[in-house]
């Protein structure tokens, strides 16, 4: 577990133990939109900004991570899909953890959705990358929510501790979920967890103080920090 430890440091602050991640895999999702398009410049604004880390797929890291400005760490996203799928709750595997550690990923990602007709297949991948990762070092962080014709509320408190402890139990290092919208209730995820939970930022938001204070609330419930997207490098 030694390697695991040391990429840790790497992606959650030393001092803090808490992690500022802004994924930044939507290329494949729903192409080069606005934000995404000089990707260099935008990744070195973030780090520059106080940045943890970044979720990338592996192809655009040639153009994109570590190329000038401050250092920041890599996450690797391991899975995929576009917004013409007609499955659109289900994600696929694109990417090994042996490439992600060849292009020298400090950790992998994979989005894991339950409560749809894909379930089971996203969680046997879960298991296979968590054994994975295991025998290699790799942290691992599951992006895991909600989401599916049987899931009425994507925020629904109970659906996301459900979330949060399957993430734990398959051996996600970190568990991104969303917040449920209170300190009460996150509370519960986040214990019932275990493992590090970070919240993410979802759609972009029309006022930062909404923002400022749900990243409050949620550090303040126990979070372990944020994976925000659209709302950081989006932001104006």
């Amino acid at each position: 577990m030694l390697g695991k430890s040391v990429r840790m440091e790497r992606i959650m602050d030393r001092g803090t133990g808490r992690a500022v991640i802004v994924p930044m895999d939507h290329g494949i999702t729903m192409g080069p939109i606005d934000g995404l398009v000089d990707m260099r410049s935008t990744i070195d604004k973030v780090a520059q900004g106080g940045a943890t880390a970044v979720v990338l797929h592996k192809g655009i890291i040639p153009y994109s991570h570590r190329s000038f400005g401050r250092d920041i760490g890599l996450i690797v996203h391991l899975s995929a899909s576009t917004k013409f799928s007609k499955r659109t709750d289900q994600k696929i595997l694109v990417t090994t953890v042996e490439e992600a550690l060849k292009i020298g990923a400090d950790a992998v990602s994979i989005h894991v959705n339950i409560g749809n007709d894909y379930e089971n297949e996203m969680l046997e991948d879960f298991g296979s990358i968590s054994r994975i990762c295991n025998e290699w070092g790799m942290p691992l962080l599951v992006m895991i929510y909600p989401r599916g014709k049987d899931m009425k509320d994507a925020y629904d408190p109970d659906a996301l501790k459900v979330c949060a402890r399957v993430g734990t139990e398959l051996g996600a290092d970190i568990i991104k979920t969303s917040y449920t919208g209170d300190i009460d209730t996150f509370r519960e995820v986040v214990r019932g967890a275990q493992a590090p939970v970070v919240i993410a930022g979802g759609p972009k938001m029309d006022s930062d103080q909404k923002l400022l204070q749900m990243v409050r609330d949620s550090i303040d419930a126990g979070g372990k920090g944020v994976s925000i997207g659209r709302n950081i490098f989006q932001h104006r």
